[in-house]
C-alpha cells in the first residue's frame, strides 16, 4: 500500500504476479458498436461533451499574432533607418565620437544554474549530460566537430549560468576568464560553423551580458579590452543575421540578445527599437495560441521561458520598463509546460526531452514569475493532462511538429505516460536531444521512434517517418480528438479518445485509441482500435505491438495465465496490467511479454528499464485490443 516501507524485492515480485483482477475474461473493457458506419469520435456520452475535433498540423499551429510596441514618429523612423544600415552611434548622437564599448548596467538574473556543472568547471571540466570534459582537451574552434549538447555548451556559453550558481563571483572568475581567452582565441572573427548558428550566437551574447561580471572583472588586463571588443562584434553581426535563424527558437534566441545589447551597450537605442519589433515578431511565429512552441518540444518552451525572463532581468538592470508583449509571452509560455509534469514535479519525456528533475522546473518556474495552473485541454500544444487523485496522466493527441519545426521530432503520436503518488509507471524512453552525452549518438533515432514510446505500432513501422538531425517526413497528418467527463458506477472518470492516420497510406489502418481513467487515480482501462481507412478493409493479416515502458524501480512478474502482469512500485504499492481472453478462442488477444527497455533521466543518463509488450498478428480489416491498468493495493 502507498507509503508503507518497501519491501523485499523477491516477496514483492511474488505478490504482484499473484494478485489477479478480476477483470472479466470475454467482453472487452469497453465494448465498441458493431457497426461499421461507427465514427472514430463517438457522440454519446453519460455527460454530454463537445464532438471531436480534428487536428491538423497547419491548424493545431496557429500563429499568434504579436504586435510590436507601438512608437511615435521619431522613433519609428530611427527604427527604419537602423534597419536600413544607418549605425546606431550615428543615430543616437550623430555629432558626437563613437562611445567605447561598455556596460551601462549590471543584470541579475533570476534563473539560477545548475551548480553541480559550475563545481565541474572549477575542478577543470565541462559537465554536460553526464559526460566529463577536461577544459584543456576541448577544441573550441567553430571547424572542429562536437556532439549537439556539447556543440549549445561550449558555443553558446550557458556554461555560464552553472559556473554563477557554484560559487561566489571571486571564486569563478579565473574559470570564466579561462574559458573564454581560450574560445576568443579559436575563434577571433565571425566565420562559419556551429559557432556562428544563429542560436547560439544569440544564446553567447545574451550569457556575456547577463553573467558579464564573470568575464569582465579582470580589471587592466587585455582579456577584459577583448571581451568587450567580441561583445559589440557579436551584436554588429547579428543585427543583420538574427531573422535568418534555421527556425524559430534560433530566431528567438538572436533577437533576445539584440535587445539586451540594445539596453546594456552604448548608443543601444536605435539597436533596443529595431530588436524589439524583431522580437515580438519572431515570438509570434514560435509559439500557437496556446502557448505552446510550434516544435512542441518542451526543452524548446524551456529555453524561451529562460531566454525572455533573462532579457526582464535586462530592462530591470537599466531601469525601464519591458514592452507588454514580454510579460504576456511568459504568461502564455509557462502553463503549457506545466502540463508536462507528473506528481514529482518532474518533466515528461516527450519531443526528444529526458524527465528533466523537478527542481530545475521549479527554478525556471520560480524565475518567470507567473503563477499558474497546467494547461489540461491543450488543442494546440497537443498535449491532454489528466489528473485524477494522486494519478497524472498525460497523452499526445496532436500531429508532430511540421519538419520545419521540429526539434528532435518523435512519433510518438498517442503515446502516453502515467504516475500515481510520485511514482511513475508507463513512460517513455525519452533523451533523444540529450545524445551525445551518457547518450550514444548513434541511437538517437532510436529514441525518437514510435516503438520507444507507449503506444500501439504496426508491422515495426513508426507512425511517423523519423528522419536524421531531428526532422520528420510522412505519416501523421491528422488526430481527432474527443475529450469528456463520465458518470460511472462508483463515480466519474475522464475519457479521452483520440485517431490519427499515420499508418493510413501504408497499411489501410487507422489507430484508435481510448483512455479512461476513474476520478481516484487508482484504474486507467485502455483500448486501442484499428480501423480500415477506406470503405473496405485489406486482406491477410499484419503484426501489431502495443508497448507499456515502464518507469525506474518498476519490478515485474508475469501472472501465471499469461494474462497479466503484476507491477511492484519503488514505494511499496502493487499494480496490475491485465488484458482479456477472446471471446472466440478463449486465448489472449496477443501474447503479453516482458523485454528490456531504457529510460533517460533528466541529466542525461541511461536507466536499463522493462517494457510490457502486447503482440501478435491481426486481420487487416481491424481489431481493437483492450487492456486495464489497475491499483491491487
Amino acid at each position: 500500500m502507498a507509503g508503507a516501507p518497501v519491501a523485499d524485492a523477491g516477496a514483492r515480485r511474488a505478490a504482484a504476479g499473484n494478485v489477479r483482477d478480476e477483470m472479466p475474461d470475454d467482453p472487452p473493457a469497453l465494448p465498441l458498436r458493431k457497426s461499421t458506419s461507427e465514427t472514430l469520435v463517438r457522440a454519446e456520452s453519460a455527460v454530454e461533451g463537445p464532438r471531436g475535433e480534428v487536428l491538423e498540423p497547419g491548424r493545431s499551429l496557429v500563429l499568434a499574432d504579436l504586435a510590436p510596441p507601438r512608437l511615435g514618429a521619431g522613433d519609428a523612423l530611427i527604427r527604419f533607418a537602423y534597419r536600413m544600415g544607418v549605425s546606431g552611434s550615428t543615430l543616437a548622437a550623430p555629432f558626437a565620437k563613437p562611445a567605447k564599448p561598455r556596460l551601462l548596467g549590471t543584470v541579475e538574473s533570476p534563473y539560477a544554474g545548475d551548480r553541480a556543472a559550475g563545481v565541474a568547471l572549477r575542478a577543470g571540466h565541462f559537465l554536460i549530460y553526464g559526460v566529463k570534459a577536461p577544459i584543456a582537451q576541448v577544441e573550441f574552434a567553430s571547424g572542429t566537430r562536437l556532439t549537439p549538447p556539447f556543440e549549445r555548451t561550449v558555443h553558446g556559453f550557458g556554461w555560464l549560468r552553472d559556473l554563477a550558481a557554484s560559487a561566489p563571483r571571486e571564486q569563478c572568475v579565473a574559470t570564466a576568464e579561462r574559458v573564454l581567452g581560450a574560445w576568443l582565441a579559436a575563434n577571433s572573427a565571425p566565420g562559419k560553423g556551429p559557432a556562428w548558428n544563429v542560436e547560439h550566437v544569440g544564446n553567447r551574447l545574451r550569457h556575456w551580458l547577463v553573467f558579464a561580471p564573470l568575464i569582465l572583472s579582470g580589471e587592466g588586463t587585455q582579456l577584459r579590452g577583448k571581451a568587450l571588443a567580441a561583445i559589440a562584434e557579436t551584436a554588429r553581426w547579428l543585427d543583420h543575421r538574427a531573422g535568418k535563424a534555421e527556425d524559430g527558437l534560433g530566431a528567438v534566441m538572436g533577437w533576445t540578445a539584440l535587445v539586451a545589447a540594445g539596453l546594456l551597450l552604448p548608443d543601444g537605442r536605435p539597436r533596443r527599437l529595431h530588436a524589439e519589433a524583431g522580437l515580438a515578431r519572431a515570438l509570434g511565429e514560435l509559439v500557437a495560441e496556446d502557448g505552446g512552441v510550434l516544435s512542441r518540444s518542451p526543452l524548446a518552451q524551456m529555453d524561451a521561458i529562460a531566454a525572455l525572463t533573462d532579457l526582464r532581468a535586462c530592462y530591470a538592470a537599466v531601469k525601464r520598463n519591458p514592452p507588454p508583449f514580454l510579460d504576456t509571452m511568459l504568461q502564455l509560455l509557462v502553463p503549457p509546460l506545466l502540463s508536462l509534469l507528473h506528481g514529482d514535479g518532474g518533466l515528461g519525456s516527450w519531443q526528444g526531452a529526458g524527465a528533466v528533475r523537478a527542481e530545475r522546473i521549479a527554478a525556471l518556474v520560480e524565475a518567470s514569475r507567473v503563477r499558474t495552473r497546467p494547461l489540461k485541454d491543450a488543442r494546440q500544444w497537443g498535449y491532454q493532462r489528466v489528473a485524477a487523485g494522486k494519478a497524472v496522466l498525460i497523452a499526445d493527441c496532436a500531429p508532430p511538429p511540421l519538419p520545419r519545426h521540429a526539434r528532435s521530432g518523435c512519433a510518438s503520436t498517442l503515446g502516453f505516460e502515467f504516475s500515481a503518488d510520485g511514482q511513475r509507471i508507463v513512460v517513455n524512453c525519452g533523451g533523444a536531444a540529450f545524445a551525445g552525452g551518457q547518450v550514444p549518438v548513434r541511437i538517437e533515432q532510436g529514441l525518437r521512434a514510435s516503438a520507444a514510446h507507449s503506444t500501439l505500432t504496426l508491422d515495426e513501422a513508426n507512425s511517423t517517418a523519423v528522419l536524421l538531425h531531428g526532422k520528420l517526413g510522412k505519416g501523421v497528418n491528422e488526430v481527432e480528438i474527443d475529450r469528456r467527463m463520465l458518470d460511472l458506477n462508483g463515480g466519474g472518470a475522464t475519457r479521452l479518445e483520440a485517431s490519427h492516420d499515420g499508418y493510413a497510406s501504408r497499411h489501410g489502418l487507422t489507430h484508435r485509441r481510448i483512455l479512461i481513467l476513474r476520478e481516484n487515480g487508482h484504474e486507467l482501462r485502455g483500448e486501442d482500435v484499428l480501423l480500415p481507412a477506406g470503405k473496405t478493409g485489406k486482406r491477410g493479416k499484419i503484426a501489431f505491438a502495443i508497448r507499456f515502458h515502464l518507469g525506474p524501480g518498476v519490478e515485474t512478474r508475469l501472472s501465471d495465465d499469461g494474462q497479466g502482469v503484476g507491477l511492484a512500485l519503488p514505494d511499496g504499492s502493487f499494480w496490475q496490467l491485465r488484458v482479456p481472453k477472446s471471446a472466440e478462442t478463449g486465448d489472449g488477444i496477443g501474447e503479453l511479454a516482458i523485454e528490456e527497455s531504457l529510460w533517460v533521466d533528466g541529466l542525461g543518463r541511461a536507466h536499463p528499464v522493462e517494457q510490457l509488450v502486447i503482440q501478435g498478428m491481426t486481420s487487416r480489416s481491424g481489431g481493437s485490443f483492450s487492456w486495464l491498468l489497475k491499483k491491487m493495493g
